[in-house]
């Protein structure tokens, strides 16, 4: 257990919750800004198995923010590029690749695998769709979303608490809107993305307090953040 070494040290982690995380299974919905630092730590604190769905190839313009990808990979599925960076890092985790869109045809099936599902996506029209099939799976929903300086996370659907829905209840206005290309600095998902981690760990293994009936935002241009209760 040299490799976890440090994590299992730590009282809140101990021999007992490095097992946890070792039995755990995760689905991450999106493996671009968000998905780069939520799998790669996921990948370090030793998960013992992570489902990666996206459809995407990389692009140029991902390598701003999506630390998982190299200049060689531009054109390659997200997915399979991603799967051999993590397996770089840790032999010992199984990844699942899933080049496909999360859509109605597969959700249900894909969450019904998993102990819980992170959320690496970004569009409200996918949330909603994670949302409603980790309410009817009963498993929790690690939440994040980011876009230019300002980045929120929460955790929903987790030991009887709050939901996507409870939080953006009118669902009709938000997938409606005309989707756009914004812009965002590459550290946003970086931060927003390690607390994503940062929660599934603490869910997992019992520890800390999860973001349950809580919604973290921070605004890094003046670096204020504050975590709103419901």
């Amino acid at each position: 257990m040299e490799r976890y070494s440090r994590q299992i040290m730590l009282p809140e982690i101990g021999n007992e919750g490095q097992k946890k995380l070792s039995e755990a299974s995760v689905l991450l919905v999106g493996v671009g800004g968000l998905g780069s630092p939520i799998s790669l730590y996921l990948t370090g604190a030793g998960i013992g198995r992570i489902g990666l769905i996206d459809a995407d190839v990389v692009s140029e313009s991902n390598l701003q923010r999506q630390v998982l990808y190299t200049e060689q990979e531009i054109g390659l599925p997200k997915v399979e590029c991603a799967k051999r960076r993590l397996q770089a890092l840790s032999g010992n985790i199984q990844i699942d690749t899933y080049q496909e869109f999360f859509s109605e045809k597969n959700a249900m099936s894909l969450v019904e695998k998993y102990d819980l599902v992170i959320d690496g996506c970004d569009n409200f029209a996918t949330r909603y769709l994670i949302n409603d099939c980790c309410v009817a799976a009963g498993k929790p929903y690690i939440y994040g979303t980011i876009g230019e300086f300002f980045g929120q996370a929460s955790v929903f659907n987790y030991q009887g608490g709050m939901t996507y829905r409870d939080l953006y209840p009118d669902e009709q206005e938000l997938t409606s809107k005309p989707r756009t290309i914004n812009g965002v600095i590459g550290v946003v998902p970086g931060i927003i993305g390690c607390i994503e981690a940062s929660e599934t760990i603490k869910v997992i293994t019992g520890c800390g307090k999860p973001l349950r009936n809580r919604l973290f935002t921070i605004d890094v241009l003046s670096m204020q953040s504050e975590i709103l209760e419901f």
